[in-house]
């Protein structure tokens, strides 16, 4: 069986976490399609064990939290009726943390907008933190019931709800937001200062989500067929965003300026976390 060139992994994960679709990738590299979804849930497990273990004990102050919805095999309305409540059909939200200082994403998780993925969400940053935190979420009610009881009383939270008027021009803005006239900050817990209760880093993560993952892309046929494989693709993006790509504000990655990395990792690193006995088929 053939065997993908260490050069030839590299240009495909390459093309991939610039935005790239598979069938574009296909094109621009030649492998085949089933050998680079097999790469990608490849190197996205290695990816996402990688980062469980790394992201840990992490001095962070200040975090913020959102979701960012997708969906995967057909939008919530057109999924078959044997397939409704299933997960993996219909809508699907990436739930994020980021740290506003050193910008470094220490967990998301892929699953519903509910309050049993809000739970396991919180559980899971808390366990990554070292200290004390200042925490701000949007307006979502599953956050309250989440925070608390993965924290208790040991941060200082605060919830931040956008207020957002009527937009008068209709069908030509359905698939962009209504203008925000305004935010309401509410402490919940603790004492958050009011000049940090802010989401826009994470909000702007969310961009570079979309721009980044040819999956998160709206209005095209380039969405995920199978949740697996977004699972696989936000690891991936993940691993880029905090180990490989420089952030043009700090001039280091995030994992450098957390402290969880000593130089700019490079894509032949990031496929260097597979197991080296490993075959692909080319």
């Amino acid at each position: 069986m053939n065997r993908l060139t260490i050069e030839k992994r590299v240009q495909v994960i390459s093309a991939l976490v610039e935005g790239n679709s598979i069938r574009s990738v296909v094109r621009m590299t030649g492998v085949a399609m089933n050998t680079i979804l097999k790469l990608l849930a490849d190197v996205g497990e290695a990816c996402a064990e990688y980062q469980d273990k790394a992201l840990r004990k992490l001095n962070c102050r200040r975090l913020q939290c959102d979701e960012i919805w997708q969906f995967c095999y057909a939008k919530e309305k057109n999924v078959p009726e044997e397939f409704r409540g299933k997960r993996g059909f219909g809508d699907v939200w990436t739930w994020v943390a980021m740290c506003a200082d050193t910008k470094l994403v220490p967990c998301w998780r892929i699953g519903g907008r509910n309050a049993w993925d809000a739970q396991h969400f919180m559980y899971d940053l808390a366990s990554r933190l070292a200290n004390r935190v200042q925490l701000t979420t949007d307006g979502h009610r599953v956050y309250l019931q989440a925070v608390e009881g993965a924290f208790g009383n040991d941060v200082d939270y605060a919830m931040l709800v956008k207020l957002y008027g009527n937009d008068p021009r209709g069908e030509q803005t359905r698939y962009s937001p209504a203008e925000c006239i305004g935010c309401h900050a509410t402490p919940i817990i603790g004492r958050p200062k009011p000049e940090h209760i802010s989401t826009s880093f994470v909000e702007r993560q969310n961009l570079t989500m979309r721009m980044c993952m040819r999956r998160f892309t709206r209005l095209t046929n380039g969405f995920s067929k199978k949740v697996e494989n977004l699972e696989h693709s936000v690891a991936l993006h993940y691993m880029w965003y905090n180990f490989v790509r420089i952030h043009k504000t700090l001039r280091v990655t995030p994992a450098m300026e957390a402290g969880i990395a000593d130089h700019v990792w490079s894509i032949e690193e990031v496929v260097s976390l597979l197991d080296r006995s490993a075959t692909i088929a080319a």
